[in-house]
């Protein structure tokens, strides 16, 4: 190989792993966040450092309840986190410990993609409801209910969860699909093949539901 060519190839190499390197956001500083329709602080939980996050003022049945961590950039690539979904205090049966990520959100949450789990369905002694322990759903056009009526069963599935427990949560996007890995499965739990908004390009966010108490920690970033 001609010398400029090797290092075209080495310059194009370079620039591709640098694309692709994982980058560890700061969830130590609440107030370094934007915060829509949540409140942060920082907590231990279950003797780890984290990012304590539940609904802000009453609650509400609203989708739109993130922690904005990346305002923009992201449209392929991998998001992992630690999380850990329980109910606050006083919350109905209903509440299922709604804990996830939001990609491709776009300014001031006004529309995102979103994968989130259901701790206590992972374990629940009615099958239909272990069914639905993993949801995509696409704000604010496509919620659970609308994707459940429309098509039962696609954007939703079993995986085990414990309520409360550190659980890691790992989403790959490349342009119409996302694909969703729980623990340390080689696996997906979770595959959606026409992703709402398309390609679009947005931010990365936390997310929570309906009567959530949330922790968070170790958020990495890969922008492919």
């Amino acid at each position: 190989m001609r010398p400029g060519l090797t290092l075209l190839s080495s310059l194009v190499a370079a620039v591709l792993a640098t694309a692709a390197t994982a980058q560890m956001a700061d969830l130590s500083d609440p107030d370094a966040l934007t915060a829509r329709n949540v409140a942060l602080s920082t907590a231990e939980h279950r003797g780890v450092s984290a990012l304590r996050v539940v609904e802000a003022g009453e609650r509400s049945e609203g989708e739109d309840k993130l922690a904005i961590v990346l305002p923009d950039g992201f449209r392929d690539g991998t998001i992992e986190v630690m999380l850990a979904g329980d109910r606050v205090e006083g919350a109905p049966e209903g509440a299922r410990g709604f804990v996830g990520l939001a990609f491709r959100v776009q300014p001031d949450g006004s529309a995102f993609e979103a994968i989130y789990l259901r701790p206590y369905n992972g374990r629940s002694e009615d099958q239909l409801q272990r069914n639905h322990s993993i949801q995509y759903i696409s704000y604010p056009a496509a919620g659970w209910r609308t994707l459940r009526e429309e098509t039962p069963g696609k954007y939703e599935s079993y995986v085990d969860l414990e309520p409360g427990a550190w659980t890691r949560l790992r989403i790959e996007v490349a342009g119409t699909t996302a694909r969703a890995y729980v623990g340390e499965a080689s696996q997906p739990a979770l595959i959606v093949r026409d992703l709402r908004m398309g390609t679009a390009e947005g931010g990365v966010a936390l997310w929570i539901g309906p009567g959530t108490l949330a922790h968070f920690r170790d958020l990495s970033i890969t922008r492919n």
